[in-house]
Order: C-alpha cells, then structure tokens, then sequence
C-alpha cells in the first residue's frame, strides 16, 4: 500500500500506478448474494445446472456490476491518505466489461492516478483508473474510470 501524507504527494503522482491490489476469489456464494441484493437473479448467474449446459465454459458467470463494486476494495487496498474526514463516490466516465468472469474466478484492481484537482473549500476531485484483472485472463474483466472527492 502507498501511503500519500497529503494533497500535494496524490497530485504529483498523477499518470502513475499506484498498485495492484491482492486477488479476491469471486466464489458462487458472492455471485449469489450479489443477485440477491440487486435482484438480478438472470439463470447466467445463480443457475449453474443450466450454466454447465448452455454457457461457453460450463460455468455461471459473475454479474459486472459485482466486479465494478469490488472497486473500493481495490482502491483502498494500494492507496491510502492521512488527515482524510471522508471520501464521496463522485461518479464514473467510462466503464467497460471486456471478459465475463466465471465462478470462481480471481479478480484484482490495478489502480492509476489518472487526475487530480484541488475542489474548495478543502476537497481533492481525484480520477482514478482501475483496471480489474482475471487471474490468468487475456483480458481484463473490467476497465473503468471512477471519480472520488476526498475531504480533510
């Protein structure tokens, strides 16, 4: 983890990667209680008798919201900032999901400082960019640039 003591350290590592975070094992019972709390129970997720049938793979697959929201996990895993009152999710420009990811996959968040700006009275607007890797994949399950406001 890179521990920035201020502002001024997170501004001046603009265009650099921080880190990866460790990988987390996206298990069925994580794909279940995700489907659950979104209502988003679709057979290609939770029904793994017919995903074993009819999915390349043989495999449920995890819901792409459920990668996307492991994204303050990874972020707060690799950086962290002294004196913060508190953080807001601000938002998101860009998402993309480039891979499903099968039951019992690993995912990590490879983070980038893509941007950061000064927002009165005492906030720091900084754009982060994640990349969300499959152990072993090609491609990255996710790639997304997500927006916080850090208040001191």
């Amino acid at each position: 983890m890179r521990i920035f003591s201020d502002f001024k350290e997170i501004k001046s590592a603009v265009g650099t990667e921080i880190g990866a975070s460790d990988w987390i094992e996206v298990s069925q019972e994580r794909i279940n209680l995700f489907a659950e709390a979104t209502c988003d129970e679709q057979w290609i997720h939770v029904d793994q008798e017919r995903a074993k049938q009819e999915l390349p793979g043989g495999t449920t697959i995890a819901h792409g919201l459920l990668s996307l929201a492991l994204a303050p996990l990874f972020i707060r895993s690799v950086i962290g900032l002294k004196g913060l009152r508190n953080t807001l999710n601000y938002g998101a420009d860009r998402i993309r999901y480039l891979a499903p990811v099968p039951a019992g996959s690993r995912l990590r968040g490879r983070v980038t400082i893509s941007e950061a700006e000064d927002v009165p009275p005492d906030g720091l607007r900084v754009n982060y960019h994640l990349v969300i890797e499959i152990e072993g994949g090609k491609r990255p399950a996710c790639v997304a640039e997500l927006i916080a406001l850090h208040y001191r």
